[in-house]
């Protein structure tokens, strides 16, 4: 009621006592834009155990998962050393007269026909014990105490043999392999080399700790 006494309309007292409450732009912003991080960090949140499962943990590595090797500059007579099951594994390219080295007769050769040879991977069943005759792949350790041997690949007199072919010794203990992994008569290393399964992805790139009876 009006100080004269009339009445006014309900309609007019909502449209003249209040005005439309002015848009804070500046807060309308942050909320959508955080409500955007908050989706975005909720997707990718999801994501992550999602696309962890895919990379084999260090666990898994440790436990045998298969190592991918490129070996396509790996020159002749050159050896890499990558990491297989914490092991170090001597991938060695063969000149080829290394090769034919292998091929030759060596009387100085103890583990030829071991039970322990015969269990070896079947593309082991030949005088370079690999699948192809040039690259040699073994764990590079001694199978005398679990040193890691040293390479010389060259044929030539060395101290701790003057007829030395080329190789692997092991400063340790004196064992010697030669360069198909095989072990020397007369040193503490009762057998050869192990051979890992592995198998060719590629030309170039190698697969260690796996081989198609067990892909």
């Amino acid at each position: 009621m009006s100080g004269d006494g009339t009445v006014e309309d309900a309609g007019d007292l909502a449209s003249t006592s209040s005005e439309p409450t002015p848009v804070n732009q500046g807060r309308r912003y942050f909320l959508i834009g955080a409500t955007s991080v908050g989706a975005a960090v909720g997707v990718v949140g999801a994501a992550v155990p999602f696309l962890g499962s895919w990379v084999p943990s260090a666990k898994a590595r440790a436990a045998g998962a298969p190592v991918t090797v490129d070996i396509s500059k790996l020159e002749p007579g050159q050896m890499m050393t990558p990491e297989w099951r914490s092991q170090p594994v001597f991938v060695i390219n063969r000149t080829d007269a290394q090769v034919e080295n292998l091929k030759q007769d060596n009387a100085r050769l103890a583990d030829q026909d071991s039970e322990v040879e015969a269990q070896q991977p079947a593309y082991a069943a030949n005088r370079w014990r690999s699948r192809r005759e040039n690259l040699g792949v073994f764990v590079g350790l001694c199978t005398h105490l679990g040193c890691s041997p040293k390479l010389f690949a060259d044929a030539q007199p060395e101290a701790f043999d003057p007829n030395w072919k080329g190789g692997f010794f092991c400063p340790c203990h004196g064992s010697r392999f030669d360069l198909a992994g095989r072990v020397v008569s007369g040193v503490p290393a009762p057998t050869n080399l192990p051979v890992p399964a592995y198998r060719f992805l590629s030309e170039n790139v190698i697969l260690i700790g796996e081989d198609e009876e067990t892909s």
